[in-house]
């Protein structure tokens, strides 16, 4: 999928620099994908304890059964773009919202841990479609100087995701008395948690139909007419002179570029080109921090420690509240700060949260049920949990997003963050499976790992990433 949003020509830097209201708006009905993505990856913690124990599952088959959905998202995040440039960046969109539809209600409806991996993977394969079209199509269409705001914009989605999915388990197991305990039609709680999330998969289908489609895949079907209607409405050009010289500039970007392939990544750098390495790491560090291990296994972290399924719910809920503001924050930033020094930022404060989160969990007492974090460790690894989220949510979240969206060349930017992206879902898949499996060895070696990777990920980005902040997509390049 080409992510061109040419600006190179004089005629259009004057009127191209400031976003209309209506871009705003395309841009967060694109990111509503973002929101699916949060809440489908998200909606599972809630239900983790019941499935286990409804189903009769191990730590290693109940890790599994959580991250299968990871799976489904690389393999939907590697073809998206074909799909993309093939039905379009709209439709490609309701056919994620579709996929995510289905897994809604056949994840509430299984019948044993088989059906609930194979419709977790169907809705995977939605939230990795939506994981790159989405920001991809945010580039497409933002003016340069606030692309960084725009592209944040899915991550903000994310994260709000994330929040209602906790929330909307919280009080489905408050009204139940459980998430085990029965609601309506005789359904358990858990079951109810997936089927909610067939609400905002509708309402994301519904109103993706009202976002224009993006004016460079217009040009590569021969469609000018319509792009040029595009961007006179969502980059605020008003005169024909304007409007010509940028829609000859995406013609002449489509020309000279072909359709890239895998064999244009090869390099000198352990057979890739050193930009697809950063690429690739970036998304693996985003991963091996454990970030997603608070979200999805939350609940049942701090109930194994000592704290009531009720207080456990409550306490995932506030961590992401604290997600969703802290991404507000980075929102604000991204653009004058810069994309590396929050990353550094971000890195130095997730090591030292989690290094202390270790420290916490080793001072555990007990075994089993009975494990309890004494005064005053608990309320210290709670801080220190939500310290974490807040450099987070400053940084790795919303930044490498915006990264994989704009940092590849023209030349090689769809197979690129294909790559990046299915990157980034294979690493999720390896942390979210193997959790339950670390936190038998003990929750302090596992905290203490993902403190490791936090500060491997700060030298990495030390060395190894170049801020994009200000620049067009046209002047990236792959050294």
């Amino acid at each position: 999928m080409h992510l061109n949003t040419n600006t190179d020509a004089s005629a259009t830097q004057g009127e191209e620099g400031r976003a209309t209201a209506r871009v705003v708006l395309i841009a967060a009905a694109a990111a509503i994908g973002g929101f699916l993505f949060g809440f489908d990856t998200a909606v599972i913690n809630g239900a983790v304890d019941a499935v286990r124990h409804g189903f009769g599952l191990s730590a290693g088959q109940i890790g599994i059964a959580v991250s299968c959905a990871l799976l489904g998202s690389a393999l939907g995040a590697w073809y998206a773009g074909p799909l993309a440039d093939r039905l379009g960046r709209v439709r490609s969109m309701q056919v994620a919202a579709l996929f995510l539809v289905l897994c809604a209600i056949g994840s509430g409806l299984v019948h044993g841990v088989w059906d609930l991996m194979f419709w977790r993977v169907i809705g995977g394969i939605g939230v990795g479609m939506a994981s790159v079209i989405a920001p991809a199509y945010i580039a497409e269409v933002s003016p340069a100087n606030v692309r960084g705001r725009l592209g944040s914009m899915q991550q903000l989605a994310i994260v709000l995701g994330i929040f209602v999915a906790l929330l909307s388990d919280a009080w489905l197991a408050s009204t139940a008395g459980g998430a085990a305990g029965k609601l309506w039609f005789g359904l358990e709680a858990w079951r109810w948690m997936f089927l909610v999330a067939t609400l905002p998969a509708l309402i994301y289908g519904v109103l993706v139909l009202g976002v224009p489609e993006s004016p460079r895949y217009l040009v590569a079907r021969g469609r000018s007419a319509e792009a040029r209607v595009v961007l006179a409405k969502v980059l605020d050009l008003h005169t024909d002179h304007a409007l010509d010289a940028k829609i000859n500039d995406i013609a002449h970007s489509l020309k000279v570029e072909y359709r890239p392939s895998l064999k244009d990544l090869r390099g000198p750098r352990a057979g890739l080109l050193p930009i697809v390495w950063v690429g690739i790491l970036l998304s693996v560090f985003q991963q091996f921090v454990g970030i997603n291990v608070i979200f999805y296994y939350s609940s049942t972290l701090w109930h194994s420690v000592g704290f009531s399924e009720a207080d456990s719910f409550s306490i995932t809920v506030f961590t992401s509240i604290v997600n969703v503001l802290v991404t507000l924050v980075a929102i604000a930033l991204v653009d004058k700060i810069g994309r590396k020094p929050l990353l550094l930022i971000g890195s130095a404060g997730m090591a030292i949260t989690l290094a202390l989160m270790a420290w916490c969990f080793s001072q555990a007492i007990g075994s089993g049920a009975a494990l309890s974090l004494p005064a005053p460790w608990g309320m210290v690894a709670l801080v220190a949990a939500n310290a974490y989220v807040v450099c987070f949510g400053l940084s790795w979240g919303p930044m490498v997003w915006v990264l994989l969206g704009e940092m590849f060349p023209n030349s090689i930017r769809a197979i690129a963050l294909a790559v990046a992206a299915a990157a980034q879902w294979v690493a999720n898949f390896v942390i979210t499976s193997t959790f339950p499996w670390l936190a038998q060895i003990g929750l302090a070696f596992a905290y203490g790992l993902y403190a490791l990777f936090a500060f491997v990920s700060l030298l990495f980005v030390m060395r190894a990433v170049r801020e994009t902040r200000g620049m067009e997509l046209e002047d990236m390049r792959a050294s």
